[in-house]
């Protein structure tokens, strides 16, 4: 019989289609079993899990004035105060924007700045919010509102600069206070998330408007207004906005986390709510406590989203046969937060994983300020007090099923 190279090349193409398929099939079972188990968990256990509640307290920044929130109700207190307060402008922009008494409480504050003559801006995202009602999300012709939109690379459809979400929450009030954090809109994150947030009172808040003005301009209808591009009469060494922008590709959050694990010589505490890094920031870790820095990562021991959590939990084994440290708190921690030596803090809303590195509109603030990072290290402490360390013993010792679970859901890691 003649050998056919055509025929066998036929083979293991039919070969490699049916093993993708095989896998792609059974990476679906999988998370339709964890997302089944999941649900029946939540459906079984209270929505009230208690945590510390650190107060807010500002701090004074070379010219401005920055306090950190760890609760919602305290956060929300003040953004309300202060849309309340405005004389000239409102810029409101969050990725989820609930319709319930919280998100209407907001609402409400926007229309009654509007109907008094302040200018008010509103940014929220389509696709986040599809299960709130369209009643909701209709809104009085005296606010700009820039719903953006859950398809928005219209007949560019390969164009992948036009596949971010926009995951930014950002409130500015007259230029005068500007909040930033992972923080969202709505009653559950009130009091029972544990999240963080700035507010930043000073001459800085004008990174925050920038930020907003830059993509109402770049995604605008055609007949909504042109926000004025005003450049910055101060800047602050000690305080920098950091932006992602996909449909410019510009992701410069990725290198600032990057930058400062390589720089640091004694500690790295970060707390994330859903933790998949690629293998630069892998490494980077890797080596800072290979080189004796104490590295420390808080995450939920269960967050929102039962896939992630998995993808995830494919890391623990590298970081904790590394040297990393891990907390899994007791809660649902959704902050975005870091700092390191005591020296460099950030606050903001990207993860770290590829949709926030590098797929969405992502807004971070970066501080270089021992105040600032001492705040930010007592409420890292207060988070670990409610938090459960995961040792390698432990860790080994899990189930068959937890591992072949993670190890089938592997190959999905870049996607998220």
């Amino acid at each position: 019989m003649r050998f056919r190279p055509h025929r066998v090349s036929s083979v293991l193409r039919v070969a490699a289609r049916r093993a993708l398929l095989g896998l792609l099939t059974l990476q679906v079972t999988v998370i339709a079993v964890l997302s089944g188990i999941d649900s029946w968990r939540k459906r079984h256990r209270s929505q009230s899990a208690g945590f510390p509640r650190s107060a807010p307290e500002p701090v004074d920044v070379g010219h401005d004035e920055i306090t950190l929130y760890a609760y919602g109700e305290d956060l929300y207190a003040d953004m309300l105060d202060a849309i309340r307060t405005a004389r000239h402008q409102v810029l409101f922009e969050s990725f989820i924007w609930k319709g319930d008494e919280v998100g209407t409480a907001f609402k409400d504050e926007l229309i009654a700045a509007a109907a008094r003559g302040v200018e008010v801006y509103v940014i929220f995202d389509d696709f986040a919010n599809l299960v709130v009602s369209e009643r909701f999300k209709r809104f009085p012709p005296s606010l700009q509102v820039l719903r953006y939109p859950m398809y928005a690379a219209g007949w560019r459809f390969f164009d992948l600069r036009r596949y971010g979400r926009d995951h930014r929450k950002i409130l500015v009030v007259d230029d005068r206070f500007g909040f930033v954090g992972g923080y969202n809109i709505g009653s559950a994150y009130a009091t029972q998330w544990r999240d963080s947030h700035v507010r930043i009172a000073g001459p800085s808040v004008w990174g925050l408007r920038n930020a907003f003005v830059d993509f109402w301009n770049l995604h605008r209808e055609s007949e909504q207004p042109w926000l004025p591009d005003e450049g910055a009469l101060h800047w602050d060494p000690h305080i920098r906005v950091h932006r992602n922008v996909p449909r410019q590709v510009v992701f410069p959050i990725r290198g600032m986390y990057l930058e400062a694990i390589d720089r640091a010589t004694h500690h790295v505490y970060l707390t994330h709510a859903y933790f998949i890094p690629d293998s630069a920031i892998l490494r980077a870790l890797l080596a800072a406590a290979r080189r004796g820095v104490d590295v420390r990562l808080l995450m939920p021991t269960t967050s929102n989203h039962v896939v992630a959590d998995w993808l995830s939990r494919g890391f623990y084994g590298t970081l904790l046969r590394g040297g990393v440290r891990i907390f899994l708190y007791r809660a649902m921690v959704h902050a975005k937060t870091a700092t390191v030596d005591r020296q460099w803090s950030t606050i903001g809303t990207a993860n770290v994983d590829r949709l926030s590195l590098s797929g969405n509109y992502e807004i971070n603030l970066e501080v270089y300020d021992d105040k600032l990072a001492a705040r930010m290290e007592q409420v890292f402490s207060t988070d670990c007090g409610n938090a459960t360390e995961l040792t390698a013993q432990a860790w080994d010792a899990r189930p068959f099923v937890a591992k072949f679970s993670e190890t089938v859901l592997a190959p999905l890691r870049p996607l998220l």
